[in-house]
């Protein structure tokens, strides 16, 4: 089966509704890298459509944890507050729910919490910031783990698909010595939410890349 992998959503709901458009769920997986919620103007929306894609058909909607999902999950959940991820997007994410749809804070925050840290395969390695070659890589606390990483990745003899770091100029960037794909696209920064169709075994089909939809830029 193919794999329709879309980058960084970041409460973009009406760029990422746009884009759910160009999956083929006959005959894909669709495979998102994580930060669905923060800075967009409709993280509920976003989280809500995620889940019941997700709820829908387990094996051919994944979604991964990004680190702004780990941090709601962890603010919000029963270890206690995380004050950083206010700061990170959290504040305008919780005046989001509160104004729009309080019910959904607790069903979100649960889900969001359940998310994997990778997909993988023999071929494709799918996760928010990649493997690096550090101990631990899919604990959250790890500042170089698959949640966190800015620096270079491992070649592990597949392909990386991550995303966390947003690309300069809005398109996807290849890192050939480390065969990284970073598809977040900076949605919300106002450029790009993106999509890339692969197949099983790792090549790049076609690369879908829609402009941020100004509803969806505070």
């Amino acid at each position: 089966m193919n794999l329709f992998v879309i980058g960084d959503v970041h409460g973009c709901f009406h760029t990422f509704s746009a884009l759910l458009r160009h999956w083929r769920p006959a005959t894909e997986r669709l495979v998102q890298v994580g930060d669905l919620v923060d800075r967009g103007t409709d993280s509920p929306g976003v989280v809500e459509l995620a889940r019941q894609l997700q709820q829908h058909d387990p094996e051919n909607a994944v979604f991964i944890m990004g680190n702004h999902d780990w941090g709601m999950a962890q603010h919000l959940g029963p270890t206690g507050a995380l004050p950083e991820w206010l700061s990170w997007g959290g504040r305008d994410t919780l005046h989001q729910y509160q104004t729009q749809h309080p019910a959904w804070l607790g069903p979100h925050t649960a889900w969001l919490a359940e998310r994997p840290y990778f997909w993988e395969s023999n071929h494709l390695l799918i996760s928010h910031a990649g493997r690096a070659d550090t101990a631990f890589p899919f604990d959250p606390s790890n500042s170089d783990g698959s949640l966190w990483r800015r620096g270079p990745l491992l070649n592990l003899g597949k392909l990386q698909v991550v995303g966390h770091t947003p690309t300069a100029d809005g398109h996807p960037r290849f890192d050939p010595a480390a065969q990284a794909l970073y598809i977040d696209t900076g949605a919300y920064r106002g450029q790009a939410l993106t999509g890339v169709r692969l197949s099983e075994t790792g090549e790049v089909l076609e690369i879908i890349s829609l402009p941020t939809d100004p509803r969806d830029l505070s």
